[in-house]
């Protein structure tokens, strides 16, 4: 069964960057550590951990009033597709709420924005191109 929770371990945390970076930086040859943000003490973490194997990893922190940003979503390869991405956007949107927070935003990559708007999320413009060659938009939802 599939469990959404905070990371909690040493081992879960080890997990979580290790997702992040094996998807997210690793291949545009982005260093090691490049994965870590400053402000991760600040945010709320999310992994999606299924027969004890993390499958999928975000996080969120205010942005603004009332307002959460998401970043750092990565469902491991071979489990894209199969309702990762999905439980975890559900676990951060009920912290969200649980935050009295009523939107929600964040910089969707060009290949992700078809499954953000499945879930309920609209393009407000577009936004960076990262690495040179990642175009990014930005995403919203009211809560």
């Amino acid at each position: 069964m599939l469990e959404i929770k905070s990371p909690q371990t040493e081992s879960d945390w080890k997990a979580y960057y290790a997702l992040r970076f094996n998807v997210l930086r690793e291949p545009w040859n982005q260093p090691l550590g490049s994965e870590v943000l400053a402000d991760e003490d600040q945010a709320i973490h999310a992994i999606a951990v299924k027969d004890g194997v993390v499958l999928g990893v975000a996080r969120m922190h205010e942005s603004a009033e009332k307002q959460g940003q998401v970043r750092c979503v990565a469902t491991a390869t071979a489990a894209q597709g199969k309702g990762i991405g999905k439980a975890i956007m559900a676990y951060l949107e009920k912290k969200a709420i649980e935050k009295g927070w009523t939107e929600i935003v964040l910089e969707a990559r060009e290949n992700a924005v078809p499954f953000y708007e499945a879930i309920g999320y609209t393009i407000v413009a577009e936004s960076y191109l990262l690495f040179g060659e990642i175009q990014h938009y930005r995403m919203k939802k009211r809560l």
